[in-house]
């Protein structure tokens, strides 16, 4: 029998798509959200020793890997970029990868229960800016950017480790689609 804390929740599918008539900051919030929502489904139902492993040689990429670098990336755009704090990475060490890196079995299902953690701090930061346009208080390699930016790169972000999800998790039980 399956419990809780031998695998990942499996979380009903509930997303709705983004609106197809939207002002630029519905849409792109749409969008985020949408691809927000779409990381626990692919992780649903795996145990640790499944987050971790290394699916598609030569490639040493996880889903825990995945799921630590989302994380990770969501504190550093919106908890230092756009709130303008000063927050060290949640999987910092001395390997710049550490994120993709440094996962084990042993704290797998932390780190997926960490992300949803994570998204509510964030999603407060974003709601706190008032405009898609105006310059926000942290900087990235010395330049100003606004939320539209970060905005922008975060779905590509998303859009791209989702599909690499996409193909670990079709290798490691034959699950499609989200």
């Amino acid at each position: 029998m399956r419990t809780q804390d031998t695998r990942t929740p499996e979380p009903a599918d509930t997303r709705t798509g983004p609106p197809f008539m939207a002002g630029e900051r519905e849409s792109l919030e749409a969008w985020l959200e949408f691809y927000r929502e779409t990381l626990p489904l692919k992780l649903g139902g795996l145990t640790a020793e499944q987050l971790c492993r290394e699916a598609v040689p030569p490639s040493t990429m996880t889903l825990a890997g995945i799921v630590r670098h989302l994380t990770d990336v969501e504190r550093y755009w919106f908890s230092n970029v756009v709130a303008g704090s000063d927050e060290q990475a949640r999987y910092k060490s001395q390997d710049p990868d550490a994120d993709f890196t440094e996962y084990s079995v042993e704290t797998a299902l932390a780190d997926v229960a960490a992300y949803p953690e994570e998204l509510v701090r964030v999603r407060a930061h974003a709601a706190g800016v008032g405009s898609l346009d105006a310059a926000l208080p942290g900087l990235r390699r010395g330049q100003e950017l606004n939320l539209r930016w970060v905005y922008t790169h975060m779905i590509e972000e998303y859009a791209r480790h989702l599909g690499h999800a996409d193909l670990l998790r079709e290798c490691l039980d034959g699950h499609t689609g989200y």
